[in-house]
């Protein structure tokens, strides 16, 4: 007889995102698993104490409710083994200290997160570690800027707010040549639309605070690494005393289940946006790598199953003067717009997109730059709102 999870291997999207992380036989038939809270754990006898030698010892090394959001994270990703972390941040920032010690050399795109380039810029130079930013553009020239020291690549792929592409794979097979490890945070396309390590990537990172939560009230980030780096990145975690909490964990399992459907619904209002603002003179650019007008388009239909339901417009600015008060007229003429710094949830966003911290991709020239993450509300009003807030901006 055919196994579940066979059946589930070969099973749509949906159809795993329903059934993933839990079994409904471990706990008494209850479809959810329940949410264990624990620090303590009692061993029966002294050995078994002395040797950690049953499934759970402690809090901070898994409970049942823990371990059920990681097999889920780890079915959809097909990875070895998952961490799960209090932030989005905190996925970048473990694996960078799980990998990197003083002295060595890192690769950090210039498209990315902007949290991230601080963590780097601080706590990573204050430790030893010299970070270079390097064009999402390089490809399989990466090699020329690896160094001996070069342990770890990072890669973001859209990038964040301007959403450059990068070619995964040839990256990933240079730096492995050079014997480096290879960091993605995959926020922006979840693993339903891009499985990292299916491209080379060795750690693939996600601020679960954005799709798998959905709901705008998480704080949690995941980290999934190949057998390769299994045991080093579950090391450092351990040493550092980071964990994700149970209820937290509860609530990303639960999101999960909808995570299919409501990303359909982001990409197709989306797309349907960017396609319409890319026809209006008082936009001078979309940025959203669906579009065949953009640069990485052709990377993004090579390697990507779909997009998810953020990009970014640039205004048509005129006097590089009045960029900020453009941008600002169109955020404050929203209604339906909330003007918030996070994504992934069941309502729009918007934000003007701060790229003063670029060394390499600069901000374009021709206006401000509007980050929009396109809820699930209905499309005309969606639509109306952003007309409100185009007709704001040009009156600037």
């Amino acid at each position: 007889m055919t196994d579940k999870k066979d059946v589930l291997a070969g099973a749509g999207p949906n159809t795993r995102l329903a059934h993933v992380g839990n079994d409904p036989a471990e706990f008494h038939g209850f479809v959810n698993p329940p949410v264990v809270h624990a620090s303590t754990v009692l061993f029966p006898n002294a050995a078994t104490m002395e040797k950690r030698a049953q499934k759970y010892s402690y809090g901070t090394r898994g409970t049942p409710t823990t371990d059920a959001l990681c097999a889920a994270i780890d079915e959809l990703e097909g990875s070895a083994g998952t961490i799960l972390v209090p932030s989005g941040l905190a996925a970048v920032s473990v694996p960078f200290l799980a990998f990197l010690s003083a002295g060595d050399h890192a690769l950090v795109v210039d498209s990315v997160y902007s949290p991230t380039r601080h963590f780097c810029d601080t706590m990573l130079t204050r430790l030893g570690v010299t970070v270079e930013y390097y064009d999402p553009s390089v490809g399989a020239g990466i090699a020329s800027l690896m160094k001996p020291n070069t342990k770890l690549v990072h890669l973001e792929a859209p990038g964040s707010n301007t959403f450059e592409m990068q070619d995964v794979r040839a990256i990933a097979d240079a730096v492995h040549k050079g014997g480096a490890v290879v960091t993605l945070d995959n926020t922006w396309a979840t693993p339903l639309y891009f499985r990292p390590l299916d491209f080379g990537v060795d750690i693939s990172i996600h601020a679960a605070t954005k799709y798998p939560s959905g709901h705008s009230d998480i704080l949690m980030g995941t980290v999934s690494a190949n057998a390769a780096h299994w045991r080093q990145l579950w090391d450092g975690n351990f040493a550092l005393g980071i964990c994700g909490s149970p209820d937290d964990s509860y609530q990303i399992l639960r999101g999960l289940r909808t995570m299919g459907v409501r990303l359909e619904r982001h990409q197709e209002s989306a797309m349907r946006l960017a396609e319409w603002l890319e026809g209006r003179d008082d936009v001078a650019s979309v940025l959203h790598p669906g579009l065949p007008s953009f640069p990485g388009h052709a990377l993004w239909k090579r390697d990507f199953k779909g997009a998810s339901g953020i990009f970014s417009i640039v205004l048509d600015g005129g006097d590089p003067g009045r960029f900020k008060a453009k941008a600002h007229a169109f955020l404050d003429a929203l209604k339906i717009f909330g003007l918030g710094y996070s994504w992934g949830g069941f309502e729009s966003l918007a934000v003007h997109v701060n790229l003063s911290d670029r060394r390499i991709c600069k901000a374009p020239e021709n206006g401000p730059v509007v980050r929009l993450q396109i809820g699930l509300e209905d499309m005309a009003d969606l639509r109306a709102d952003i007309e409100r807030g185009l007709a704001a901006a040009r009156a600037v």
